[in-house]
């Protein structure tokens, strides 16, 4: 029985890890256009495009880019619930950099009317952007340190600086809650060149991390980690020095992450700041087809899984449903992941695909 070639590029396709995300996000956008009115109108205001599609891309950002790293942590068959926390870190420091004043019990009359004002900060915004990124690598190099050298299980090794974190990032404020004026900092988060500025570092990180794993042999070093850590090993590849590197790049994009959000919403705020985030991230990269157990994996299908988890929130939404019943729908996605990715199911499209082409 011959397959024909259209046969052939149907089943590339469908066992692409691209195909499942972009699937369940077509699903969503569907139920979109037959529910809510109006959703995929795009327009323009000041030469910047505004709409609920642009929406699920900016409010998307943060997941997306802790998704990045989260797929190099889970490719090596670890985990890392510390990033939320990382981030509460990450814009403690920045805050603290640009307005260190808000320390203070009593400031001179000459320095109160600086606390407001949008074009100051007490150390250049560089300075700002590079010292919360070193913290945001060294905690994720601590993390690092713990799995590759100390032996400790992922999940319980980054569940140490995910329960101690915030007590760190409420430690760095003195427990204040930081307003942020300085509007070169709050563009990260709220500014515009067409399209948010926010998915412009979206690119840029993904663009470092897919030259990184895709043009280097470091992404076949962490998928031959993930799946067979021995065979790894036995090749001449350092785990250790593998895992670090995953992890360290890890904390790197939950900085990066924490700067925009409390870019975004102009404070510290680190008791709140990326409450559950890590769990969206691990949930985009598994919707992204990257398997708990390691092995192969796929950064841009990852980044497609964090907009299924934007578009279901913004969907939720649109149509009407309480903040507090998100939780529960989420749940639900899981479930579904879960039976999507299952054996049963792929055998089934395979099957599927091989008697279209017969």
């Amino acid at each position: 029985m011959s397959v024909s070639k259209s046969s052939l590029i149907l089943r590339r396709v469908t066992e692409s890890r691209l195909f499942f995300p972009f699937v369940a996000l077509a699903l969503i956008l569907l139920f979109d256009l037959v529910t809510v009115p109006g959703f995929f109108r795009i327009y323009t205001r000041e030469g910047n495009l505004y709409g609920n599609l642009i929406d699920i891309l900016r409010n998307g950002s943060t997941v997306s880019l802790l998704a990045i790293g989260m797929t190099l942590v889970i490719a090596t068959r670890g985990v890392d619930l510390s990033v939320g926390a990382v981030m509460a870190i990450a814009a403690s420091v920045a805050a603290l950099l640009m307005n260190p004043y808000v320390l203070a019990k009593e400031l001179p009359p000459h320095i109160m009317k600086f606390m407001t004002d949008p074009h100051f900060t007490y150390q250049p915004l560089w300075v700002v952007i590079l010292v919360t990124l070193i913290v945001a690598a060294i905690c994720g190099l601590w993390n690092g340190i713990l799995v590759a050298y100390g032996k400790i299980q992922p999940m319980i090794a980054t569940l140490i600086l995910m329960i101690a974190g915030r007590g760190i990032a409420q430690l760095i404020t003195n427990g204040v809650r930081i307003q942020i004026f300085y509007e070169p900092y709050a563009f990260i988060g709220q500014g515009w060149i067409v399209l948010p500025f926010s998915l412009y570092l979206v690119a840029i990180v993904f663009a470092v991390a897919w030259l990184l794993t895709r043009r280097t042999a470091i992404g076949m070093f962490i998928e031959s980690v993930g799946t067979n850590s021995r065979s790894s090993f036995y090749s001449g590849i350092d785990e250790k020095k593998i895992k670090l590197l995953a992890y360290t790049f890890c904390g790197l994009c939950a900085g990066i992450a924490g700067l925009v959000e409390s870019a975004n919403i102009k404070t510290s705020d680190a008791f709140n700041m990326g409450q559950t985030k890590e769990l969206d991230a691990i949930l985009a990269v598994v919707i992204g087809g990257t398997l708990m157990s390691g092995g192969r994996f796929s950064l841009l299908a990852s980044i497609v899984g964090a907009w299924v988890i934007q578009a279901i929130t913004t969907s939720m939404y649109a149509i009407g449903v309480p903040a507090f019943a998100l939780q529960a729908i989420k749940g639900v996605v899981v479930i579904l992941v879960i039976l999507l990715y299952s054996e049963q199911v792929r055998n089934l499209v395979q099957r599927l695909t091989v008697q279209k082409g017969a």
